[in-house]
């Protein structure tokens, strides 16, 4: 929640990290425009439009341009009049016109760097991750995805490094690629200087960022490293695409023109490990990059790192209908810094930290508590009896109070050095502010206590290289906590499946290695084990949904807790549940479709059929049962808000019924089986998002297809915020020139250079299709549509609003200092209102009963 004090500091950053100003993308009907009288017979289709978009008066500099006849034919533009957007919009071979995007930069949830060995600790000599899903059995069998052609469509990639080819070009495996940016572009991004300029060249060497590397050893690393990882699919060939310089974001447009590059080379699957808060199947990235399925691109794109926000936060371009949007899910084991106990015979005790916590000499220790039990340890002010800190260790209880409060208690008495330990079994990063503090584990924490209750005179060793040990991890094998959740608003499972993500090592730039968290992971290692897959079938048709639906069909379904309870994670954070490819690859019987989609309450569609077949040389007898998963209640009690993640789970559950439920099919055979579903009876003001697998069995084998549905209408969510909640005052609200909320009827001159205009200040509670604001008569009445004007501004299929302002999209910031309307047409002086209206989901634009809307207060034009 913000005070108003910090809003325009706030709205500032908002608007660097969305749409970029007076840049668009069209889209060129191919069909009208190759009709368009030209005054050369011989002009492009681009070049005819131009011409017709020319005598409109439109004044515009091209920037890119897109010609995939089966994909996407159309430009990026920059308008050197944003007024000219309408007018733009309508003319002739112009199919459709968004506004460039700002996509954000992809971010490690943690990482840190390793070297030296790895201590073992209770785990196996192989690759957890891989053990996990199956690779290691197929890498022993020989599988490991050569032939198959993959982009990486990222920061580009160190290709220096040993443990990727060591090289660059034909004969290595990085075999190609392109840099769209360079290394000096920064997105146009205020924040970080004018370096907005494009300096594309041959070469995706990227040694500055280091995303896009990790991400492609997770997907293609060399077995033969000082820490025997390797990619899930080392022996597939590489293509490297860099959209992102050293620093800042990209626009979308660079993004599409990489999809599209990475199809004229002929990429079997592209992977993308990036994204923003979207969750409409309609975004101009997640449109092309569905297209790419369509074409027969098995493309792979991170489902995001909002699990904190809740539901009903897909990504785009991940929210593409044929694409693989990948959850994340949690490592079995946890590599992490140690540290050593001098003094006693004990083992290293690990911590978590991204980088060594820089004791520069071996320290004795200090407990702020004898108490184990404490529930607030350091919470309060240390006493005054408190010895002098800077010389030790500091250990400290987790409860209560924040983890930067302790510290800053800590500090207080002169404390440098701090180990938090943990008060419940399980174990994560914390934040630890600007202190020099660190996690451990609960059972190490209790020892180190005890030992200072017994005056033991230990001492705490912090070794700055090396030292690394590797533990089971408490929630190893469930869905990370940071991975997103869906739906999309189009009511698609997404995510559709899930890979590892979180504590993931592979390679770093400059012949490093790291571990490194996110959805970002987990994508690379599901198009690795996509490339197995094929590598190992002759496949025709549609491959993108054989494969994802091979991969979602054999997967397994996810716990959502580690407790010992049954109850499965919703499918609305795991997908089809954790990829088994060695289960993808040997199974002998296969499912379609690999999903059942039930839409919401009004469009409830309950009947629908399975086809089981049996690709196998024997008979095969099958049996079928249902398994629910939890369904999770998306919507905060008594708001209009969804809610927060970790999203509330209960147990109840949808009915199902087979037409058969047992069946015994010969050799090459299939049968199918109808499959009705009932609603299940609960709150539909909780949103809930019910979810589960329809299972079938025989006795080696058992597949299940995902099913997804909602217990509510969506055309009943309200989509437009008319709270105080995050502000502590109503939205939405107009600041006037003094940015001081305008309650009163005021007039502005709208001059752009002193700022004399107002600014809307809105946030969106749900994703709308359409936002827009109309200027109205003063006594204008929503009931009674009286006295509309043309539109001001609109924003097309928009995401809900977060909570969390460093992902961009806390709230909308609208500057209304236009001296027109939306079509071109200028704005007449005298007074009116804003209307600010966003369309529900499945609501028709024609019927103002299906906005949510608010009226300003009375606002004079008078230039």
């Amino acid at each position: 929640m913000y005070s108003l004090a910090f809003l325009f500091l706030l709205c500032a950053r908002f608007v660097s990290s969305e749409s970029v100003p007076n840049r668009f993308i069209i889209e060129v009907d191919s069909e009208s425009a190759i009709n368009l009288p030209s005054k050369r017979d011989s002009a492009s289709l681009h070049e005819r439009v131009y011409e017709h978009i020319r005598a409109r008066d439109i004044g515009f500099s091209l920037d890119r341009e897109f010609n995939e006849e089966s994909l996407f034919v159309g430009a990026a533009l920059t308008l050197e009049d944003p007024r000219d957007v309408a007018t733009l919009r309508d003319s002739p071979g112009v199919k459709s016109i968004r506004a460039v995007q700002m996509i954000s930069r992809p971010r490690f949830v943690d990482v840190y760097t390793v070297s030296g060995e790895i201590g073992l600790q209770n785990t196996s000599d192989q690759e957890s991750t891989h053990v996990m899903t199956g690779v290691d059995k197929l890498h022993a069998q020989g599988i490991t995805g050569k032939g198959i052609k993959i982009g990486i469509i990222d920061t580009g990639v160190d290709y220096r490094h040993p443990a990727l080819g060591g090289g660059f070009g034909p004969g290595y495996k990085i075999v190609g690629g392109y840099d769209f940016v360079g290394d000096a572009y920064e997105g146009g991004n205020p924040f970080y200087g004018p370096s907005g300029i494009p300096m594309p060249d041959s070469d995706p060497l990227d040694t500055c960022s280091g995303h896009g590397t990790h991400v492609a050893g997770i997907l293609a690393a060399d077995p033969s490293n000082e820490y025997n990882i390797s990619g899930v699919a080392y022996s597939a060939t590489i293509s490297a695409y860099r959209v992102f310089g050293c620093r800042g974001n990209t626009p979308d447009d660079i993004v599409i023109e990489a999809l599209l590059r990475a199809f004229r080379d002929g990429q079997d699957i592209i992977t993308l490990s990036l994204g923003d808060s979207g969750g409409w199947a309609e975004s101009v990235t997640s449109a092309v990059a569905n297209r790419l399925a369509h074409q027969g691109k098995i493309i792979t794109i991170a489902a995001g790192n909002s699990g904190a926000t809740g539901g009903f936060y897909a990504s785009s371009p991940s929210s593409g209908i044929d694409t693989i949007a990948v959850a994340s899910v949690d490592n079995t084991v946890l590599i992490l810094r140690s540290l050593r106990v001098q003094g006693v015979q004990h083992d290293p005790i690990p911590y978590y930290s991204s980088d060594p916590l820089p004791v520069p000499e071996p320290l004795p220790i200090y407990a702020t508590s004898n108490d184990t039990n404490a529930t607030a340890d350091a919470c309060e002010p240390l006493p005054d009896t408190t010895p002098d800190l800077s010389k030790y260790v500091v250990i400290v209880r987790r409860g209560t109070c924040l983890f930067v409060t302790k510290l800053k208690n800590i500090a207080d008495k002169g404390g440098k050095f701090m180990l938090i330990y943990n008060n419940k079994p399980d174990f994560g990063s914390i934040d630890v502010g600007k202190y020099n503090a660190s996690f451990i584990r609960a059972a190490d924490g209790e020892y180190l206590v005890s030992q200072f209750v017994a005056s033991v005179p230990i001492k705490l060793d912090f070794p700055q290289e090396g030292d690394l040990v590797e533990i089971p991890s408490e929630t190893g094998g469930l869905v990370s906590s940071f991975s997103s959740y869906g739906p999309n608003y189009d009511m698609y499972l997404k995510p559709a499946i899930a890979a590892p993500g979180a504590q993931i090592l592979s390679t770093l730039p400059n012949n490093t290695y790291g571990g490194a968290s996110g959805t970002s992971m987990a994508t690379p290692f599901m198009a690795g084990a996509a490339a197995l897959f094929l590598s190992t079938k002759q496949l025709s048709g549609d491959v993108p949904i054989t494969v994802r639906t091979v991969l979602q069909t054999t997967a397994q379904p996810i716990l959502s807790n580690n407790t010992g309870s049954d109850l499965l994670q919703t499918a609305a954070q795991q997908g089809a549940g954790l990829v088994n490819v060695f289960n993808a690859i040997h199974y002998e019987t296969l499912l379609s479709p690999g999903e059942f989609l039930l839409n919401d309450s009004a469009h409830f569609n309950g009947q629908h059929k399975l086809t089981v077949q049996n690709t196998g040389n024997s008979e095969k007898t099958y049996t079928i049962r249902h398994k629910a998963a939890a369904t999770a209640l998306m919507a905060r009690t008594g708001t209009i808000f969804t809610s927060l993640g970790p999203v509330n789970l209960t147990r109840a559950a949808a009915d199902v019924s087979f037409s058969t439920s047992s069946f015994t099919l010969a050799p090459g055979t299939s049968q199918s089986v109808d499959v009705t579903f009932t609603l299940p009876s609960d709150d539909e003001s909780t949103l809930p998002v019910y979810s589960g697998f329809i299972h079938v069995a025989t006795d080696s084998e058992d597949l299940h297809v995902t099913y997804q549905g909602l217990g509510a209408s969506l055309a009943n969510v309200r989509t437009l915020d008319d709270t105080d909640y995050f502000f502590g005052h109503q939205v939405p609200l107009l600041l006037d020139a003094s940015n001081n909320v305008q309650t009163d009827a005021t007039n502005y001159t709208f001059n752009n250079v002193t700022g004399d205009y107002p600014v809307l200040i809105s946030r969106l509670s749900f994703g709308t299709p359409l936002f827009r604001v109309d200027l109205v008569d003063p006594d204008f009445h929503p009931e009674g549509n009286n006295g509309t004007l043309p539109i001001v501004q609109r924003l097309d299929w928009a995401p809900r609003s977060s909570e969390d302002n460093d992902d961009g999209n806390a709230f909308n910031y609208s500057p209304l200092n236009s001296l027109v309307f939306h079509d071109g047409t200028d704005i007449p002086k005298g007074t009116y209102r804003f209307l600010v209206r966003s369309l529900r989901v499945n609501g028709d634009a024609a019927n103002l009963n299906h906005y949510d809307s608010w009226l300003s207060p009375i606002v004079g034009i008078f230039p």
